[in-house]
């Protein structure tokens, strides 16, 4: 066997590989393309970057197919000592939140939705909230733990309602 095979010039084209990827490129956009909104989801996401946050992260997702969902459905997160879950109920053109802290106790609870600004509660001292009439969009929850010095914040992963 020759060690020439396969080698432009020997008998075998070796396809350019700027072409196979500019093909990868197009196949992908065809088939799944990046949403429409995501340098706004982007830019959403980096507001948050001069704030000391701790980042949640998903544990238990029903029923919403990914982040970009309108269904119901229940969302847990966590973090080293917090568990976030929330409740989504769509409510004509807006979701109700509710929500549940673990462990218990009065925290102060900031939704974030792109475009709409932010919606603020604190939970009772059994660690439960309820936002009304919060619009569609790209979305966060904020926890705000402590006071003073001691003070942190915990962020979800968005979520698209």
């Amino acid at each position: 066997m020759s060690d020439n095979i396969g080698r432009p010039g020997h008998g075998h084209a070796v396809p350019d590989d700027e072409a196979i990827l500019a093909d990868i490129g197009r196949f992908l956009d065809e088939l799944d393309p990046p949403p429409d909104d995501l340098v706004q989801r982007v830019q959403f996401a980096l507001e948050l970057e001069n704030l000391d946050v701790e980042v949640a992260r998903w544990e238990r997702l029903d029923e919403l197919a990914g982040v970009r969902s309108t269904a119901t459905g229940t969302i847990t997160f966590t973090v080293s000592d917090l568990t976030v879950m929330i409740n989504l109920t769509k409510i004509g053109k807006t979701h109700r939140i509710d929500g549940w802290l673990a462990p218990a106790g009065e925290y102060d609870v900031e939704v974030r939705v792109a475009d709409h600004g932010t919606f603020a509660t604190a939970t009772d001292e059994g660690g439960r909230f309820v936002l009304e009439r919060v619009p569609c969009g790209t979305t966060q929850i904020l926890v705000h733990l402590g006071a003073g010095p001691h003070r942190r914040t915990v962020v979800t992963p968005t979520v698209v309602l």
